[in-house]
């Protein structure tokens, strides 16, 4: 079905920012869509929640605070989060589009894999979850449904966050279970806790059906599959598939014990014995002929569960590069280390009594010395290495970039100014990140990396003249923006709906993401120019291309001022449009100054009016204040120069003076 007909955010720009292209997925929690970022212009994914999870408060808030620990987790099996926000109720995540196909995928087209293909799919995850569970996170929900297989062959783990964010929001109220019930470990199932080793678990289910092509338990309902969790062993992939090798069937028991604290401590500890037991694969072995069955756990001779090479229990692996003792050490079937005596140190010591009584002194002064000897050399190189390292100052982010490469370099370190980089919090020119990090245990004299912060992002308002509202807003949210208030204006240049201009104006450097209101044109208005003489109406009128027609009459009003208008003043009007004055040319009677009818006025004292046109409104207003005028001042077009005065010659003192701007 065309999910343009259907689904309303397709088509939508969401946030200022996102167009939604597509809907590519739809899950549980949420819904995936392609987006095209107008900001960056880059494809992104953006995981849409549902509504009835976009609706509760605490969901929301964890899932911010959850998203801001995913998005500062680096690795690259793991897919990046690039931001998180809301537009009304829609809540959404940002992340890098990785186009393929999910390890569910391909279990339904390929069906069971090799041993040794399984495992070069799932040690790229246990990378990713190590990586997770070393920065203090637990996925919670690892399933092929969340391990992506891009087109370049690369493995990515997503989603990290989310169910814990559901765990923790109100919706785990109606009895929601989190996770995905064929690889939830028993502690979840029975009292909902998750850690690391709940992480592990999943894997080694995702091992079992990478392997066998099926899960390890099937049920008809989701409680039947969860009591075999609680109660049954996973079993071993080769009572499914023959021919697996007993290091794997080993490394899936282990990932799948039922008692969290005999499985591997975290993915790291999984990582090393999974690289170990791929190492230990013949090369083009498949896993799939007949081999002889590993001894089984628990049987005579073996202990009583499997032991993976450099990983014991519960514990954490050894880190790669660990050396292992090798020479007179062999391994049985199921990988478990038995050391042999050498044949020429079992010497049959009753046959020369009392010469090996001398030896036996003499070895064992020999012995004596000799450990001295190593204890001093390892005191000396453990003092020398002591006295060879510190560690970097803890005090260093927030300061002057240019007071702690002084401090740095006061101590011994070698320093270096990185690039800087934008930063909402950090001031500009103090320090925002240290390489090696504070605290760290470094080298006398190393060098250090000090990156100032450039302080928030700004960003040039954008020239927006005479492009619609909708345009603008675009171009808005493409430099970084937010759009604020919109207005409208007469204007005799810019068409109606068109933008004038904006508040800042174009070209000012503001903060990224400020608001910028918009000045929209509402077309060309007619000026109201009544009261204004009729040689400065015609001339203001001409100028903005009207074609005027004048027309005198009688009226009490003085002669030669306009008394009417067509069209009225406030009229939408185009360019180029014909206007018809009405002009007084005094009354028929002829026009006397009162005090020329009534002798009970004195004659007042007439005075030059001074000529402010053109001035600024308020200088032209105070100079003729300071002249003994009232002035009266009437909006003509908005400016900030006098077009208009009106009496102008001589004037009564205190007559009223009306001026247009």
């Amino acid at each position: 079905m065309d999910t343009t007909l259907t689904d309303p955010l397709v088509g939508r720009l969401l946030d200022g920012r996102y167009r939604v292209e597509s809907r590519i997925a739809r899950g549980g929690m949420a819904s995936v869509y392609l987006a095209l970022d107008v900001r960056l212009d880059r494809t992104v994914a953006l995981k849409v929640m549902h509504r009835s999870l976009a609706e509760d408060p605490q969901f929301v808030r964890r899932f911010i605070g959850e998203a801001k620990s995913v998005a500062s987790l680096s690795h690259p099996n793991v897919v990046q989060v690039f931001d998180q926000g809301t537009d009304g109720a829609i809540v959404y995540l940002s992340m890098e589009y990785v186009p393929g196909k999910t390890l569910r995928d391909v279990l339904r087209d390929r069906g069971p894999l090799p041993a040794r293909e399984a495992l070069e799919l799932l040690i790229p995850v246990l990378a990713a979850l190590g990586a997770a569970h070393q920065a203090g996170m637990v996925h919670r929900d690892v399933k092929p449904e969340n391990v992506l297989l891009a087109d370049d062959g690369r493995v990515k783990v997503v989603d990290f966050g989310l169910a814990r964010a559901v765990e923790a929001s109100n919706q785990t109220k109606t009895g929601m279970m989190i996770g995905t019930i064929g690889y939830m470990s028993p502690e979840q199932v029975t009292s909902g806790v998750a850690d690391a080793r709940s992480d592990v678990y999943a894997a080694g289910v995702m091992l079992f059906e990478l392997i066998t092509g099926r899960p390890p338990y099937e049920g008809e309902t989701p409680m039947s599959v969860a009591y075999r969790h609680v109660h049954d062993s996973v079993p071993a992939p080769s009572s499914v598939v023959a021919g697996v090798p007993p290091q794997v069937d080993a490394l899936v028991s282990a990932a799948t014990d039922r008692d969290p604290a005999r499985r591997p401590g975290d993915a790291t500890a999984m990582l090393v014995a999974a690289v170990e037991a791929h190492r230990t694969l013949p090369r083009g072995h498949t896993g799939q002929h007949s081999v002889p069955h590993a001894p089984v756990a628990g049987g005579p001779g073996t202990p009583s569960g499997p032991v993976l090479p450099g990983l014991s229990g519960g514990g954490t692996a050894s880190t790669p590069g660990t050396t292992y003792a090798t020479g007179a050490n062999t391994s049985d079937m199921a990988g478990h280390t038995m050391i042999q005596p050498k044949p020429d140190l079992v010497t049959a010591s009753a046959a020369q009594p009392s010469r090996s009584r001398r030896r036996g002194r003499s070895t064992w002064f020999i012995v004596g010395l000799a450990l001295v000897m190593v204890a001093a050399i390892a005191f000396t190189a453990f003092w020398f290495s002591r006295a060879s390292y510190t560690n970097v100052p803890g005090n260093l982010i927030g300061q002057n970039i240019l007071a702690a490469r002084q401090q740095l370099e006061n101590a011994g370190f070698q320093v270096k100014i990185g690039e800087a980089r934008f930063d909402e919090k950090v001031g500009k020119d103090r320090v925002l990140e240290v390489t090696p990090a504070q605290g760290a245990e470094v080298e006398k004299g190393a060098l250090l990396t000090l990156v100032a912060s450039a302080g928030p992002e700004t960003v040039p308002v954008p020239n927006l003249e005479k492009l619609s509202e909708g345009d603008a807003k675009v171009k808005i949210a493409e430099a970084g923006l937010t759009v604020g208030r919109v207005s409208k204006m007469a204007s005799d240049t810019i068409a109606r709906d068109l933008v004038v201009r904006t508040k800042p104006p174009v070209g000012e450097r503001v903060r990224k993401g400020a608001t910028i209101d918009l000045v929209v044109s509402a077309g060309l208005l007619m000026p109201d120019v009544s009261q204004m003489t009729k040689d400065q109406a015609v001339q203001f009128l001409q100028e903005k291309g009207f074609n005027v027609q004048v027309d005198e009459t009688a009226d009490s009003t003085a002669p030669g001022t306009v008394i009417a208008q067509e069209p009225a003043a406030g009229a939408e009007v185009t360019a180029g449009a014909a206007v018809r004055l009405t002009v007084s040319k005094g009354p028929d009677t002829g026009w006397h100054w009162p005090w020329e009818t009534d002798d009970s006025l004195a004659q007042p004292d007439f005075v030059n009016v001074p000529d402010v046109r053109l001035k600024a409104v308020q200088d032209g207003k105070r100079e003729l204040e300071a002249a003994g005028f009232k002035v009266k001042l009437r909006k003509l077009m908005g400016g900030q120069r006098i077009v208009g005065e009106n009496p102008l010659g001589q004037q009564p003192m205190g007559s009223e003076i009306t001026l247009w701007y």
